[in-house]
């Protein structure tokens, strides 16, 4: 058959898949439509649960079925009026020192450096690395024989030159003679009477080389100057030793030892007023953390002049350290004690705070009632602290519990959380902390005055809750 017969031409065109256009046209409309009602959707849910809750708060009323809002606005006004757990403390008197601080050093009143006054080879080490050693005791020996060959040189000059002398006199008093008979001219009895002298001066001067040679060999003997303990040995047995230069070890004296330490200028003149009253001030050295007490001792003397760069004065203190727990160039905390405050009221250093009215206590009215009392503090010891004005002795101050108290609140009085100021060195027994179940009571309710939360905030945060974890 003819291609281009008509018969094949609208056979074909009979057989064209025309009719399938249509239909993805209205697939496609279906699905945007879908997609736009599903977004729709989500913003109406979305103004609904977020939007609308916080822009337009449906109005509280009486009769809501919801409870929670109403519990948790009784379970606040109930926690606000609860009364408050506090400890209590009583104001007490007694004594509290007067101490000031200051930096220090632990310094030897003697550190010698060993070393030789003579030349020549160590023979003989005298002594035990650490040793406690007295004043006097062998330490080294250097080589003596070249001194002890000398001193008997000099000593043979000495003798000879001393004969020399002997007959020089012996002439000089016969030619006296003779000159008394005019035997003799003057000249002659004036020279003779020269040599004589010539021949003193020669035998001082062996008898001082004789000096000097015994000294020499003194010297080859080397003793401790002082008491104390020696060192590490810095030269070994047959090493040369040179005069004043070659080291063999160091002996520090460590009893007594003593403190030098810094206190500012502005407290030289109470120190100063005391030391001319006669009175022995005392002064504890404690260790760097400042927490456990290494000496007692006194204070020795005080510097003639301030130290013009840090506006501080060294003052000495002498410690007997017969325990050694004082080590030499040890750095200690030092406190001296100047004075001390007698008949003053106490209370724990605890119970005073600090704010816009000044330094200030929670003063307890009757048994069950707070109130704020400035007051005026003195000297502190630690745990304790005078009050000069403001307290008077037998008044109850509030220890613990202060951070969630204000003026006239109520409280009430834990077991345990009474008692008075603590003794010199010891904490404060009253009040140390709340009961556990109290603590947990007033964390656990919110506090007075937090608006509460409407249904659609809490729904809100239930979902952003598992998220979260």
């Amino acid at each position: 058959m003819n291609e281009q017969s008509p018969v094949r031409t609208e056979t074909a065109r009979e057989f064209r898949p025309t009719p399938k256009a249509p239909t993805r046209r209205r697939s496609r409309a279906g699905t945007w439509i879908i997609l736009i009602l599903l977004l729709a959707g989500a913003g109406a849910a979305g103004y609904k649960f977020y939007l609308a809750p916080r822009f337009f708060p449906a109005p509280k009323t009486e009769g809501t079925t919801d409870g929670a809002p109403a519990r948790g606005k009784g379970a606040r006004g109930r926690s606000g009026d609860m009364p408050q757990a506090v400890g209590i403390a009583t104001v007490s008197t007694g004594e509290i020192p007067v101490v000031l601080s200051g930096l220090g050093t632990v310094t030897p009143l003697a550190t010698v450096t060993i070393q030789s006054q003579i030349s020549g080879y160590l023979m003989e080490i005298g002594f035990r690395e650490g040793q406690t050693v007295k004043k006097g005791d062998f330490l080294a020996q250097i080589d003596p024989r070249i001194y002890e060959a000398q001193l008997a040189q000099y000593q043979g000059q000495l003798a000879r030159d001393q004969a020399l002398l002997q007959n020089s006199k012996l002439d000089l008093a016969r030619f006296q003679r003779l000159s008394l008979q005019d035997s003799i001219s003057k000249q002659n009895v004036d020279t003779q009477g020269a040599l004589v002298k010539q021949n003193e001066g020669t035998v001082a001067i062996d008898q001082a080389q004789v000096d000097q040679q015994k000294l020499n060999i003194a010297y080859t003997r080397i003793v401790s100057p002082v008491d104390g303990r020696v060192g590490l040995r810095q030269i070994d047995q047959g090493n040369y030793v040179t005069a004043a230069s070659t080291n063999i070890v160091v002996v520090t004296q460590l009893h007594p030892i003593s403190v030098v330490f810094t206190l500012p200028e502005d407290d030289v003149a109470r120190v100063m007023r005391r030391l001319r009253s006669g009175a022995k001030l005392g002064v504890t050295a404690y260790d760097r953390g400042d927490a456990n007490v290494l000496a007692t001792g006194t204070l020795d003397t005080v510097d003639n002049q301030i130290d013009t760069t840090t506006g501080t004065v060294k003052l000495r203190a002498l410690f007997e350290n017969k325990d050694e727990s004082l080590f030499p160039n040890q750095f200690v905390n030092a406190k001296l004690i100047v004075d001390t405050v007698r008949d003053t009221p106490i209370v724990p250093t605890a119970a005073i705070l600090r704010g816009t009215p000044g330094a200030y206590v929670y003063l307890l009215d009757g048994d069950d009632k707070v109130v704020v009392r400035p007051i005026t503090p003195g000297e502190a010891d630690g745990s304790r602290t005078a009050v000069t004005k403001g307290l008077a002795v037998g008044d109850r101050v509030v220890v613990d519990g202060t951070d969630r108290l204000r003026d006239g609140a109520k409280v009430r009085v834990t077991e345990g959380g009474k008692g008075q100021a603590p003794p010199p060195g010891e904490a404060a027994a009253a009040g140390q902390a709340a009961p556990a179940t109290d603590a947990a009571a007033t964390t656990s309710t919110p506090a007075a005055g937090t608006p509460p939360e409407n249904p659609s905030q809490k729904r809100e945060r239930r979902r952003e809750r598992p998220a979260a974890q």
